[in-house]
């Protein structure tokens, strides 16, 4: 059995959480970690070095979940838009024999928006993150115009393609 992690980041309200949860669902022997409940602190900056700490809760579960012999293994996380900290993140797991592949969701600013609004969060959105280019090597999925489920159907095939190796 080769072991998949499969990450998904991208902009607070792009739906990472929503895709997450729905793809976790679809896979046997699977196992789900949002890793923004690893980072639930106010105020919330990623230039605080105590989120270090979160950093290595992070590696610490996805370990767990590899070495449990789970063949899927979903993380979604704002987080993972930063390559250091992803770097971190990853290199922290101690985990052998697992497949890593990456994606980042997008959309545009006004989808954004709407997603933000509808999900009833106080302020401005916050166009940062989605502004950031994706990871090396991430399939960039655009969300607009998208359910969940055409979204998590795109993603499907790609995960169920994705050649073996070793990580």
């Amino acid at each position: 059995m080769q072991k998949k992690l499969i990450l998904i980041s991208g902009s607070p309200c792009v739906g990472k959480t929503a895709v997450g949860t729905w793809l976790f669902e679809r896979y046997d022997n699977s196992a789900y970690l949002d890793g923004d409940w690893c980072w639930c602190v106010h105020p919330f900056s990623t230039a605080d070095s105590r989120l270090r700490n979160g950093d290595r809760g992070m590696s610490f579960l996805l370990s767990n979940y590899l070495d449990s012999d789970f063949e899927y293994v979903f993380f979604t996380s704002v987080v993972l838009t930063d390559p250091g900290i992803r770097e971190g993140i990853l290199n922290g797991i101690t985990a052998r024999d697992y497949t890593t592949i990456g994606f980042t969701l997008t959309c545009s600013p006004e989808t954004l928006k709407k997603r933000h609004d509808r999900r009833g969060d106080r302020g401005e959105t916050n166009l940062y993150w989605l502004s950031l280019p994706p990871c090396p090597g991430d399939v960039v999925v655009d969300t607009d115009g998208k359910s969940v489920r055409e979204i998590v159907k795109e993603m499907k095939r790609t995960i169920d393609a994705f050649p073996a190796q070793n990580g």
